[in-house]
């Protein structure tokens, strides 16, 4: 029952990081200065094919799982499957967030920095939630860890940035061909893939050590912390 609790604890808490997660693109979306690097995609389909944000989500992250099976064949854990689960999840917060914040907005430049700025922080919160039960990549990890392993010498970080660099690259690209605009993909895109890493190493200070003594009451780091 002890493992059992423990592992309920870290589900919650893994949707509850993709909670945080759905909320920081409706304020980045708000914010008109540009979304995430890593939904950039999604929304750039959205706005070309008129289809829901959920849906494109959806549909972009089951190819980075797709794709993740064809890097990594029989290496490829089976459990890793359930990333669509949590990926179909992400899809419908999504959605209820953008309905929540509707097309609320602070007012003037510096009222969309500050909406900027919240999301920031906030898929700092969510990333630090999701990662520290341990559980499940979300699929765009998921598919930097893939191509991490077919090549070796380049590091996750690395792997990361030139990921987020080329999916940008990709979503500018759709919609300057099919919306002679440039949109979505902004100041706030740089500023989001310089900010995130060092907020993230922030905060996980005070989320890492409650991630372990809720969900893992018994192991070393959390045992130290509690001396």
């Amino acid at each position: 029952m002890k493992l059992n609790r423990q592992f309920i604890y870290r589900v919650l808490i893994y949707v509850l990081g993709l909670v945080f997660l759905a909320f920081s693109v409706a304020f980045a979306i708000n914010s008109d200065l540009g979304i995430s690097p890593v939904n950039s995609l999604p929304y750039a389909i959205s706005l070309v094919s008129g289809a829901k944000l959920s849906t494109c989500v959806i549909c972009v992250f089951s190819a980075y799982i797709l794709l993740q099976i064809i890097l990594l064949r029989k290496k490829f854990k089976w459990y890793n499957i359930f990333q669509i689960a949590f990926s179909t999840l992400f899809g419908y917060f999504t959605d209820f967030a953008k309905w929540v914040l509707g097309d609320f907005c602070f007012p003037t430049y510096l009222g969309q920095l500050g909406m900027l700025l919240i999301s920031i922080v906030l898929i700092a919160i969510g990333i630090s939630l999701y990662v520290d039960v341990q559980l499940i990549p979300m699929p765009s990890e998921g598919m930097t860890l893939a191509f991490s392993q077919i090549f070796p010498r380049i590091q996750f970080p690395k792997m990361k940035i030139i990921q987020d660099c080329v999916t940008v690259a990709i979503s500018a690209a759709l919609c300057f061909i099919f919306l002679h605009r440039l949109d979505g993909v902004r100041e706030g895109t740089i500023i989001s893939s310089l900010l995130v890493g060092m907020v993230i190493a922030f905060v996980q200070k005070f989320i890492k050590p409650a991630v372990n003594r809720i969900c893992f009451p018994d192991s070393p780091a959390a045992s130290s912390e509690k001396a």
